[in-house]
């Protein structure tokens, strides 16, 4: 896949002269909805024998309409996996716009004249709340009028999941809630992000569950506090483990950690990049009067997380 950076002013030098199916959105997480607007993009690409691309933004474009900072913006999907996933489904091009105050003022008649007639979109594919503009003007109703004949539009209905629209809201809610296994249904993909492996305080080992403190990007949406099943890829290997999310409770208030177990695992990886896969929530957190308690619990835990992979992992 051919990752192409744009901004505005477009360098036309950057785009490649050939005809393309485009399509069209932010796509953080790249779920169900968004992979019913790639896959139809993708069969007109096949029919019409042109290359398949899409474009994305760099960081969330409501940052500057709703002045959020940026710095405290998180993603289901930081850019680098919105990437992935792209070239998972098939993307040929893929173009990131830089979003900027610059890119934020541009008309509707504007940025559909630059950033999809001079990619050489033939046909543009989004789904049925896609913007461009402000709703009540830029939306896909006026699309066909800014086109001007010059490419065909494409809608792509909502999606549902028993009866609930697909969206990141709807996953970063369920996130929120340590609800991983709708989650991973309105993702149609087990839920996983990298992260860095770093030094932690080193109680887990001295209570006989040794631990790999993850560290994930700054933008990284990570689930709500609790204990998941969890599995950890390892230089190609997926090991089976027990997470911790939480403030440690049992040792007074520290800041937020992920820590996780890995049965049948004693590598030291500290400063190496894992992936972790979240598959089932276990429980909430819980404070316990003694160190005897809190590994009576571990040791529970294990057994549960074993269980659900033995049973219920597919």
């Amino acid at each position: 896949m051919q990752v192409i950076e744009i901004s505005e002013p477009l360098d036309l030098q950057k785009i490649p002269n050939e005809d393309v199916v485009l399509a069209m959105g932010f796509f953080d997480g790249v779920h169900r909805g968004h992979q019913a607007v790639i896959q139809r993009a993708k069969q007109i690409a096949a029919q019409r024998h042109l290359k398949l691309a899409i474009m994305t933004f760099d960081r969330f474009p409501k940052i500057y309409f709703r002045n959020i900072d940026p710095q405290a913006v998180k993603y289901v999907t930081p850019l680098k996996q919105r990437l992935k996933r792209f070239e998972q489904q098939g993307i040929e091009i893929a173009y990131v716009a830089r979003f900027d105050e610059a890119m934020a003022k541009l008309a509707p008649q504007y940025f559909v004249d630059h950033f999809m007639v001079d990619l050489h979109a033939k046909v543009v594919v989004a789904g049925f709340d896609y913007t461009y503009g402000k709703p009540n003007v830029a939306n896909m109703a006026t699309l066909p009028q800014f086109a001007q004949g010059r490419f065909d539009v494409v809608t792509v209905d909502r999606q549902v999941l028993n009866a609930e629209k697909i969206g990141t809201t709807q996953i970063k809610t369920a996130l929120d809630q340590g609800k991983i296994e709708k989650v991973n249904q309105l993702l149609g993909y087990r839920f996983s992000f990298p992260g860095k492996v770093v030094h932690g305080e080193a109680r887990g080992r001295k209570l006989g569950f040794p631990t790999l403190n993850i560290q994930p990007a700054k933008d990284q949406w990570i689930p709500g506090i609790g204990v998941y099943a969890v599995r950890v890829k390892v230089d190609d290997q997926w090991y089976q483990g027990m997470c911790s999310v939480s403030h440690n409770e049992t040792f007074g208030n520290n800041p937020l950690t992920i820590e996780i177990n890995l049965f049948d695992f004693s590598q030291m990886i500290y400063g190496q990049e894992v992936e972790v896969e979240w598959d089932q929530y276990l429980r909430v957190p819980v404070k316990f009067e003694s160190v005897d308690q809190l590994i009576a619990q571990l040791k529970q835990d294990q057994t549960d997380t074993q269980e659900y992979f033995a049973k219920d992992f597919k």
